[in-house]
């Protein structure tokens, strides 16, 4: 037996929501932009890293986080009074580490997701939800779903502080949403460094209202109103001077018919919003020559990516 699971890419913050909304996002072109996981049942076990980006990983296999993953949910399965097997994973890295489009929590998420599906379920999605934050947290310094929850459950998602976790929002279904990312990494911890230990409070009570009204537009069925609240006022300010000629690109990307520019999650990757698919070439093609600064520079137009993490082969 051998399954492949996928987690795509997503978009945290998603400007208007630090750390509380996330957005799932794949390619117009049905390439992958997101990690595979490979379960196969093997005598000895073993942890493989594969793809394009398996280089940025830890030389040391048991430092990466798809090896956590599968130590604690063996620790699940103990105690749910599961019997252990002995699995070969293979961990096909096709998102850049440091890229603002929830890298780690794609690896966490496939890894988690393969492997209760291996086991037939044995937790719910609200456990695996938890776990998976967990982990996330390993490597953010403190847990938030802002990444996860889209990858895992799809579309935009608004964290919540009940069981639920979070909520997920209506977004229009015709809409591009291009993401270009320059081939350079930004730590979230770094880009976590560069803000201010404490807000200001009337940069509190426009994130609060920017946030709200971005939502209402949403279910009042108003997307191009809902863009007018796409304002960063946390963080952007701050960590646009760790992207290079950030506002250069946004006043390009407005000045062309763009309805939103802003940072994907902590960077380095930005993105654009519109409702245009001329807009979302002229935006692409832009990002594609300007927006590039290694050969591993990337630039996609994608779709809100309503399914989440899935099953991609299972034999």
């Amino acid at each position: 037996m051998a399954l492949k699971v996928y987690a795509p890419a997503s978009i945290g913050n998603f400007s208007v929501g630090f750390d509380l909304l996330g957005a799932a996002i794949s390619p117009i072109t049905q390439k992958l932009l997101g990690d595979v996981i490979e379960i196969k049942c093997h005598g000895i076990g073993e942890f493989i890293c594969s793809g394009p980006f398996s280089d940025q990983l830890p030389p040391n296999l048991t430092d990466n986080i798809v090896y956590d993953c599968l130590q604690l949910f063996n620790k699940e399965l103990e105690k749910k009074l599961v019997y252990q097997q002995n699995l070969s994973l293979t961990l096909y890295k096709n998102l850049p580490i440091g890229s603002g489009l929830g890298s780690s929590a794609s690896s966490v998420v496939a890894a988690l997701h393969g492997l209760n599906l291996w086991y037939g379920k044995p937790l719910s999605k609200q456990e695996l939800l938890r776990l998976m934050g967990k982990l996330e947290g390993k490597i953010s310094g403190s847990v938030h779903y802002d990444n996860i929850a889209p990858c895992f459950l799809g579309g935009l998602q608004l964290m919540s502080n009940d069981e639920t976790i979070c909520h997920s929002l209506p977004f229009p279904d015709d809409y591009y949403i291009v993401v270009a990312n320059p081939g350079v990494m930004v730590s979230t911890k770094a880009a976590r460094e560069m803000l201010p230990s404490n807000i200001k409070r009337s940069d509190a009570i426009q994130f609060s209202g920017l946030l709200a009204n971005f939502t209402r537009a949403l279910y009042s069925d108003n997307p191009k109103v809902a863009t007018q609240y796409l304002k960063d006022v946390i963080a952007e300010p701050y960590r646009k001077q760790l992207l290079p000629d950030f506002d250069q690109h946004k006043n390009f990307c407005y000045e062309n018919g763009v309805l939103h520019f802003g940072i994907s999650g902590s960077g380095s990757t930005v993105f654009a919003i519109t409702d245009s698919m001329k807009t979302a070439e002229i935006t692409q093609q832009y990002l594609l020559t300007n927006y590039r600064h290694t050969e591993k520079a990337f630039c996609h137009i994608c779709k809100l990516d309503t399914v989440g993490s899935r099953l991609l082969e299972q034999s």
